[in-house]
């Protein structure tokens, strides 16, 4: 049995190759397996957004804040997520907290 970082790492080759479906299938797995793997909700954010399956996209940046509450990049990142998905005000209002947990103002 394969463990959550070589199933994650398994789809990170499947993106390389260009098959986003098969790597987004492959981080379902990882995080049905491993609900917590922070980086494969992290992943899936950014590959279901390039896939314009948005609302799911949003859905995992918002778990990756929910499992690091404390770190910044992790607010950076849904930030850009809803700017991609087009929630502007969203994206502004993680910018700003991801601004603060940096230290900025």
């Amino acid at each position: 049995m394969s463990t959550s970082d070589e199933m994650y790492d398994a789809a990170v080759k499947l993106k390389d190759l260009g098959d986003l479906a098969g790597a987004v299938l492959k981080l379902q797995e990882v995080i049905a397996a491993d609900p917590g793997h922070t980086v494969s909700h992290s992943a899936l954010a950014v590959y279901l957004q390039k896939l314009g399956r948005l609302d799911e996209a949003i859905h995992h940046a918002r778990q990756v804040v929910e499992l690091e509450p404390h770190d910044g990049f992790s607010y950076t990142q849904l930030s850009v997520i809803y700017q991609r998905c087009g929630k502007i005000p969203e994206a502004e209002e993680a910018l700003a907290r991801a601004r603060i947990m940096n230290g900025g103002h």
